[in-house]
């Protein structure tokens, strides 16, 4: 029976000469593109039964580059040339001898100024949600036919229901408390039986998962980022795929994935899986085996979900195609690449240099989850120590683990000891040399996969903990990124109660919550909110906090100083871990300070003398801003 496949807005029409050979084409991937595109050879997935079996001749009207069959007939890839074609509908007519298929293939115009998007920076604050429970803003696809796990909001390991227009009924309130780029944790299908709801595990690239909303949802996400002035990040896996996902069903070729056929003597419940060794550091170590190596690079992360082989052309290239089509059709602002040092290095800093040679300044940043700098120094981009190993991932950003390391105990050390307290922050920024581009690392306190910072066993809402973390990661360098949650003291321990609970339900996110910490937060939760408001919004409006050199004093007594400064500009912070106030003598902070005689604390709003001596309260940090001399000014 013939068939007509409608997939996005590519239109597939099929005719036949026998219904005998009628063709079914399921998918077209990427399901159309742009013209004037710097990657302007689109290889065109194409994938129907026995679809590369039974193609002859092929002509289009756009110029064929290249075709490609695998061993698996129902994929045939037939790469387009572009260049210099316009926008509009374009045939591809696939002979079988006895019959013919034509494909309208659609180059659609693109963005005014596309390739030159500026990408998120030091200017920004982004704030990360997990979508599923930030907001419940569509009740009506909380559950959905097409996808297996269905809501339930009583399980923390379940779908809650929070999507996309949940996100977009709420961006006033981030825009609000200061921050001007949001990530959100990864928003394509997903179609695990259980514990969907991170949607790391994808079941389809090109697909918004439909208890999220829609592609054109996810677009409108950004369209309403950008009224705002505010950027969309989206959060990007090259390392793997879900187990569910449709291509695992039926593989173009064996090399799409990593497969191993000995398991190490392991009874692994998946064929050809063998697990990551998570020992990540194999990968810039001169002196590792070729099997850790095999298994830290090759390794799947779990047995559900497939490591992707990104030294195979096809795949490569598919990854490469898909992450361009996200960027150009919902308009991204930058990407943070899920367990980036996990994949191939090879593989992956190929990828990363097609994306930015797409958009040259565009921004990327790696999950580099390592506890040393130079390690994680290694993956950014002209790294002096990837290039003692030939290599340059060309990523542009990574993740200080470091620094988060240090804020997950240094403000529960009260008193400073040789390794202990305010020295293990001085010491993590002691290393910045190592990295070839200081501003452009993300900059954290806690993230999706960490314990809360506010959680028990760790500051247990303690706000005047939280005060002295925020104030470092806001005011340092670097990019900050804000959990949704923090900002109300949202408490969560993984340690205890699993990932569920450091990924809790933002209150008032759904219809019937008893507290609505966006409209009407306790007192408790508008301390944290008060805070983070004041400080976020003072950080939009002062460059030097973006791009401004840090001049740091080794800790005394507990107590952390640093200034950050250019020719125009210059802010004091003043972190005192110490339980008891301490009284700061301003001789030794002269050259921060440079002959500037007085400063207002933007914290409290507070004029502070510069004489001999300042007085700082235990447990307390002090924002002190030296650019207005003459009179106390608001800043907010």
């Amino acid at each position: 029976m013939n068939k007509v496949v409608q997939i996005i807005s590519v239109l597939f029409i099929i005719a036949f000469a026998k219904a005998s050979l009628a063709q079914d084409i399921q998918r077209i991937e990427p399901p159309f593109w742009w013209a004037g595109m710097e990657h302007s050879q689109v290889e065109v997935m194409i994938y129907g039964e026995n679809i590369a079996s039974y193609s002859g001749e092929i002509e289009s009207e756009l110029p064929i580059a290249k075709i490609r069959k695998t061993e698996n007939p129902n994929y045939l890839f037939i790469t387009l040339n572009t260049i210099g074609k316009n926008a509009g509908k374009y045939e591809v007519e696939i002979y079988t001898g006895i019959s013919k298929i034509t494909v309208d293939y659609e180059l659609k115009e693109r963005s005014i100024n596309s390739r030159n998007r500026k990408g998120f920076d030091s200017s920004d604050a982004i704030y990360l949600v997990m979508p599923d429970r930030f907001a419940n803003g569509d009740p009506s696809n909380d559950s959905t036919d097409d996808t297996v796990e269905k809501a339930n909001r009583d399980f923390k390991g379940g779908r809650h229901g929070g999507d996309i227009q949940g996100i977009i009924d709420h961006l006033d309130y981030i825009d609000d408390i200061g921050a001007t780029a949001l990530w959100s944790t990864p928003l394509l299908e997903d179609n695990d039986e259980k514990y969907s709801y991170h949607t790391y595990a994808q079941s389809d690239l090109y697909k918004i998962d439909p208890r999220y909303g829609s592609n054109e949802d996810y677009k409108r996400l950004g369209d309403e980022l950008h009224k705002r002035d505010m950027k969309l990040i989206m959060d990007y896996v090259t390392n793997h795929w879900g187990a569910t996902h449709w291509m695992m069903q039926d593989l173009p070729t064996q090399t799409w994935i990593h497969q191993f056929d000995d398991n190490r003597g392991k009874d692994y419940p998946v064929d050809g899986y063998a697990n990551s060794s998570y020992r990540q550091t194999t990968q810039m170590d001169p002196n590792a085996s070729q099997i850790d190596d095999t298994y830290a690079e090759k390794g799947w992360f779990v047995s559900t979900m497939p490591d992707i082989n990104q030294g195979e052309p096809l795949a490569l290239n598919y990854l490469i195609q898909n992450t361009i089509w996200w960027i150009e059709y919902a308009g991204l602002d930058g990407l943070r690449v899920d367990t980036y040092s996990y994949n191939e290095k090879e593989g992956i800093a190929a990828w990363t240099k097609a994306i930015m040679k797409e958009y040259p300044s565009f921004n990327i940043v790696g999950e580099t989850w390592m506890h040393d700098q130079s390690q994680i120094a290694f993956w950014q981009k002209d790294s002096a120590i990837g290039a003692l190993r030939n290599y340059n991932s060309g990523l542009p950003s990574v993740m200080d683990f470091t620094l988060h390391d240090a804020i997950m105990k240094v403000f529960d050390q009260d008193e400073q000891k040789w390794n202990d307290g305010m020295i293990h922050v001085y010491e993590n920024f002691v290393n910045d040399f190592l990295y070839p581009d200081i501003d452009n690392i993300l900059v954290f306190a806690g993230n999706h996969d960490t314990n809360r910072i506010n959680g028990d066993g760790l500051y247990n809402g303690d706000l005047k903990k939280y005060k002295l973390a925020m104030t470092l990661v806001l005011t340092t360098r670097g990019i900050p990124q804000l959990y949704y949650g923090d900002e109300i003291g949202m408490a969560g321990n993984r340690d205890t109660d699993g990932d569920g609970d450091i990924r809790r339900d933002f209150p008032g996110g759904w219809n019937g919550d008893e507290i609505n910490a966006f409209k009407n937060p306790t007192d408790y939760q508008k301390g944290f909110q008060d805070f983070t408001k004041r400080l976020l919004n003072y950080r939009k409006n002062k460059p030097v906090l973006h791009t401004g050199k840090l001049l740091q004093y080794v800790p005394e007594n507990n107590c952390y100083v640093y200034f950050r400064y250019n020719d125009e500009s210059r802010v004091m912070i003043i972190i005192n871990n110490n339980p008891e106030a301490i009284t700061l003598n301003l001789n030794r902070f002269k050259e921060g300070i440079d002959g500037k005689e007085n400063g207002i604390d933007v914290l409290t709003n507070q004029k502070i003398n510069f004489s001999d001596s300042v007085k700082v309260p235990g447990k307390t940090s002090m924002v002190i801003d030296l650019d207005n001399q003459k009179r106390k000014e608001r800043f907010f």
